[in-house]
């Protein structure tokens, strides 16, 4: 009966411990570092919005950005809307 038991449950337990290791832990790396990148962010650099705008950094003030496009155009964008950092 518990031998029994051990071998129902392997299955699921071998193929969570596979999600896990597949799906979760790699995209709460990836979590942490853009994070880590938005903690980060200074005046001066440039950096890539989710809307595909490469605009650099002028202000960072809280929650938000304040930006100059390549018009000298300011404008203000929320940190969660940064995709990433740009590097030329």
């Amino acid at each position: 009966m518990n031998g029994d038991l051990i071998g129902s449950l392997l299955p699921l337990i071998v193929l969570f411990a596979i999600f896990y290791f597949l799906i979760i832990r790699p995209q709460q790396k990836q979590q942490k570092e853009h994070k880590e990148m938005l903690e980060a962010l200074a005046k001066g650099d440039k950096i890539v919005t989710n809307g595909g705008l490469i605009v650099e950094i002028t202000k960072v003030e809280g929650n938000f950005l304040t930006v100059k496009s390549i018009d000298d155009s300011t404008l203000r964008v929320a940190k969660t809307y940064v995709a990433s950092k740009w590097e030329d």
